[in-house]
């Protein structure tokens, strides 16, 4: 706005030629808006840098404006992106985020649902990463809970991709590539820290291989509790010591991927000539690592915005029914499996 002066509904209603009442409901998520107008206030409070009074709307409806995020670890390259995503989709909300690091501990997640039964924050955004350790209970049934990742729970709000399928053709592609001896890094079932989204891809690339008649040996398997570059250096440096051949490896986030590239150039291991290398996730860094990772892409964008569409929702109405929304998913391939084969993607 001109002069510094802060950007109004009524500048925003303005612009985008609607009415104050439906960019408030834009805002506060709790009255249905059709798409395209949705994204014509969207646009517009971009445009004007528009910030909701957050404040005011607290005194008027005895919310907080503010909403938590919580991811397992806030270090990898999906986490930092995924962030970005949310904190974007919320603020168009009128929401601020409180940003929150679990780990791998369960006692955190059960911290931040007490702060949401109290009431301190307006509802959360949770990466749960075993649903044997959730700390959501009957009584959470009307918590303005929404879930991210692999993890479900009837109780609760989800948004997720389908992890199982996105490594099985991931699995397919390395195989119509000539791989036939295949190490995963980051596949795990039978430890402590085999998390769910270790399990569900792991059990994709298990299905894929048996439908080619191949054996999942699991002495090509390496998980560390750490899913950064330098865990899938780990990884990847424990597979080369074992001695057992391999011809492709499956690392089960971009991160991994990039560490398992490093020790494998370390060693003198060409990828795509030697070993056919493929990620997950497709943030940014698999387009810029040497050479450019194969994956499966998601919109992430999207993702932020149904998990904040659905917390909004849930925020204005407790007793709504629970729903699930899986984001569609495909599979980008790059240098690191070499050129995509003749009908790559298949037809589905």
């Amino acid at each position: 706005m001109a002069g510094g002066t802060r950007a109004t509904m009524r500048d925003v209603a303005s612009l985008a030629g609607v009415s104050t009442k439906t960019v408030s409901n834009v805002v506060t998520g709790t009255v249905f808006v059709r798409e395209d107008t949705r994204e014509r206030v969207e646009d517009a409070m971009r445009k004007l840098d528009f910030v909701p009074n957050l404040s005011a709307r607290g005194l008027r409806n005895g919310r907080s404006g503010v909403i938590a995020l919580a991811l397992p670890y806030l270090a990898t390259s999906f986490s930092a992106e995924l962030l970005d995503h949310i904190v974007q989709a919320a603020r168009l909300k009128g929401f601020a985020v409180q940003v929150e690091q679990t780990g791998s501990e369960p006692r955190r997640e059960r911290e931040l649902l007490s702060r949401a039964r109290a009431h301190l924050v307006d509802g959360l955004i949770l990466n749960p990463i075993r649903l044997e350790d959730s700390a959501l209970t009957d009584a959470d049934r009307q918590l303005p809970v929404v879930l991210i990742g692999e993890v479900e729970h009837q109780l609760v709000d989800h948004v997720g991709i389908d992890s199982v399928a996105g490594a099985a053709e991931l699995t397919r592609h390395v195989i119509a590539r000539g791989a036939r001896r295949i190490a995963v890094v980051g596949g795990d079932d039978q430890h402590a820290i085999a998390t769910a989204t270790s399990r569900l891809r792991l059990q994709g690339v298990r299905q894929a291989l048996a439908e080619a008649g191949l054996h999942a040996d699991p002495r090509l398997t390496a998980n560390h509790a750490d899913w950064t570059i330098s865990g899938g250096a780990a990884a990847m440096a424990e597979l080369l010591d074992r001695g057992v051949p391999f011809d492709a490896v499956l690392a089960f986030t971009d991160s991994l991927a990039a560490g398992a590239l490093h020790v494998l150039h370390g060693r003198g291991i060409r990828v795509p000539e030697d070993v056919l290398v493929t990620g997950f996730d497709d943030v940014e860094l698999s387009r810029f690592t040497e050479p450019a990772l194969s994956t499966v892409q998601i919109d992430r964008a999207a993702f932020a915005a149904a998990a904040v569409d659905l917390l909004a929702e849930r925020i204005a109405d407790p007793t709504g029914t629970p729903r699930t929304i899986t984001l569609p998913h495909h599979v980008v391939v790059r240098e690191s499996t070499g050129t995509a084969p003749a009908g790559w993607p298949p037809e589905h």
